[in-house]
């Protein structure tokens, strides 16, 4: 077996472990996704799933397509357990995001379609951050780091490593650290106080 198809598997596997828990968490109502997150989650990684196909990613790219399946399914039980409080910036969020799809469309070059997909996708993020700022143990963050592992090793799956197909990664691995870091230390400020 060829080994970028073997960490391919590995990062595949890798998103379907850290994802378990995070849908077991919401269905039981300690995780509280929100749900516009996930649906621009689940949009751009749709997106740049075909474009790192288009760019020759191979099974680096596995680990992409099947993340936003089950992002569309998060989205699906969002919808009953998900943060209810949407507030103006996050709509200002999700505006970002979609102007980042409509930029993407308007241009039809995977590059681009790259760079826009990863400047919505940190819009996407900023409900989630701004939600778990405040309500940091609403988070399963066991979740995160998976994602974190899962895209570093789908970097080593590429079949074609260039801007279009790892710049993407790249942004999640930073975002998902970022934001496990950020949920830490909010969880050990508010047992301080």
């Amino acid at each position: 077996m060829d080994y970028k198809v073997a960490l391919g598997i590995t990062a595949t596997v890798l998103g379907f472990i850290g994802y378990f828990p995070y849908v077991r968490d919401t269905l039981r109502g300690t995780t509280r996704p929100h749900v516009f997150s996930w649906a621009v989650w689940g949009v751009m990684e749709t997106i740049a799933f075909f474009a790192q196909i288009a760019k020759g990613a191979g099974a680096g790219a596995w680990a992409t397509g099947t993340s936003a399946v089950i992002m569309f399914f998060i989205v699906g039980i969002a919808l009953t357990h998900a943060d209810k409080q949407i507030r103006l910036f996050d709509w200002v969020a999700l505006s970002g995001a979609l102007v980042g799809i409509l930029l993407w469309r308007l241009t039809d070059n995977p590059l681009l379609a790259i760079i826009f997909v990863t400047i919505a996708d940190a819009f996407g993020f900023i409900p989630t951050f701004r939600k778990a700022y405040h309500k940091p143990h609403e988070e399963t963050l066991i979740e995160y780091i998976f994602s974190a592992l899962k895209w570093i090793v789908s970097l080593f799956a590429l079949g074609s490593f260039n801007l279009t197909t790892a710049l993407y990664p790249i942004s999640l691995i930073f975002t998902n650290s970022a934001f496990v870091a950020m949920a830490f230390v909010r969880r050990k400020n508010m047992k301080s106080m």
